[in-house]
């Protein structure tokens, strides 16, 4: 196996979109045609129901790995106001969609949503629950940061109908916490996982990122073996992406401190053996779950989903982003917010849609997106016809043993399931080997 890492640990996008972000062509949005693609794809996926992403982007001190958008304060006066916005952005939704819209899927996401006070989410969910129609099997979804994660947190959004919890974990180790700046005592993880089952959450998810500085595959083994004690319903496990030209915090450390490929390789190896050994299903693009998980039961199904979420077990085909940076994705069209604080919020107040920037897919690329899901979420693909240089790519990866091909088909090996993202990749036309080192993180 590590002789194919080595050959195809490329740096490739994660595809949660196509195209993707570095690759939209619409710098200044076209608010008007994207509305109008907003109310379309509404139409089609109101009776389902749509997909809604908060993005709440304050943390009260900096994870040095970190590349999220997110605003380090401990001023917790920043909340009300933030909220209120969130609330507004999706009220100008709402007068596009013309109609209260079905919400079918909700997560919190950050930054560190458990930042805010309990009585804070309280009223945001409940403000949202008066301005839609939340389903019946919502799937409702929250990341939580162990160090500041309450019982009335837990509580809290458990009655106003969240049943799936994220957990950062990320290393236990104490020499990596310092080197990332986030000191986390094993006893935080345990008291919130205990919490969240004593209280009914039907699925408790653990995120590790290896390659961490300091990290190396004998103290992420201590980790895991320590961490998996606790038996999480679902896994995410991350390769961590050095770009600290657009990510200061990682200056923290230097690049020596990182290990090298093959540790790193080691370790995703490491890692994967130690998940299935306990159960585990290899869901692919780094996520592993159980199997009475519902991620595991939609990848049996034929339901899984994909989009800037992740992995997803809601397939809406309209997805609104609310909050700074958040993504919306109408199916054709995607859009992207202001990603400061303060220009979301001016834009909201002054009552428009705070879009900085967007892409409009062509009808090549859309046919694109939907070959890069179903590999990605089905693990096969079937084609017309492909050019001469993808069936050359396609014949190395049969010969690799990463999928079986025949003449229009293909499917995707158990062993190369670690290769998911370069199979998608033999279908992206936008691809270009000179700009991705600076661009994607390797696909392991």
């Amino acid at each position: 196996m590590l002789h194919l890492i080595r050959k195809y640990n490329k740096a490739v996008p994660r595809y949660t979109s196509y195209p993707t972000v570095p690759q939209w062509k619409e710098p200044q949005m076209d608010l008007e045609r994207w509305k109008v693609l907003l109310k379309k794809s509404f139409e089609k996926t109101k009776s389902g129901g749509i997909s809604v992403y908060i993005h709440l982007p304050f943390c009260e001190q900096l994870c040095t790995y970190c590349a999220c958008n997110k605003r380090i304060t401990k001023n917790h006066s920043v909340e009300e106001g933030y909220l209120k916005s969130v609330l507004k952005e999706l009220e100008l939704y709402i007068e596009v969609f013309g109609e209260k819209p079905v919400i079918r899927e909700l997560h919190l996401g950050g930054g560190t949503p458990t930042f805010f006070h309990p009585e804070n989410l309280r009223f945001l969910i409940t403000e949202i629950r008066k301005k839609s129609v939340v389903h019946d099997q919502a799937e409702m979804s929250f990341e939580g940061h162990p160090n500041n994660t309450s019982r009335e947190h837990l509580e809290t959004l458990y009655e106003l109908g969240f049943r799936r919890v994220s957990f950062g974990i990320q290393d236990l180790n104490e020499v990596v916490q310092r080197a990332i700046n986030r000191i986390q005592p094993f006893e935080n993880i345990l008291n919130v996982t205990r919490w969240a089952r004593e209280i009914g959450y039907e699925s408790v998810n653990y995120d590790f990122v290896y390659g961490l500085p300091f990290q190396n595959t004998k103290n992420l083994a201590l980790t895991l073996q320590t961490a998996l004690k606790l038996r999480p319903d679902r896994i995410a496990f991350y390769s961590y992406a050095h770009v600290p030209w657009t990510s200061a915090g990682q200056r923290a450390y230097d690049e020596n401190d990182l290990p090298g490929d093959l540790e790193k390789a080691n370790m995703y190896l490491m890692g994967r053996r130690m998940f299935k050994d306990r159960g585990y299903i290899d869901i692919g693009m780094d996520h592993f779950a159980l199997p009475s998980d519902s991620l595991t039961k939609a990848l049996n199904e034929g339901l899984l989903h994909r989009n800037f979420m992740g992995y997803t077990v809601a397939p809406s085909e309209l997805l609104i982003g609310l909050g700074c940076s958040s993504i919306s994705d109408a199916l054709t069209a995607y859009s992207q917010n202001e990603k400061k604080v303060e220009d979301y919020e001016r834009v909201v107040n002054e009552g428009n849609l705070p879009v900085s920037k967007g892409h409009f897919l062509t009808v090549a690329e859309l046919a694109t997106r939907r070959q890069i899901l179903k590999i990605a979420c089905e693990r096969t693909l079937t084609w017309s016809s492909v050019s001469e240089k993808q069936r050359a790519q396609l014949e190395e990866m049969a010969e690799d043993g990463i999928i079986v091909l025949s003449d229009n088909s293909l499917k995707v090996t158990d062993a190369g399931l670690l290769f998911l993202r370069n199979v998608c990749s033999v279908f992206d036309k936008h691809l270009n080997d000179r700009q991705n080192e600076r661009t994607y993180s390797k696909a392991v």
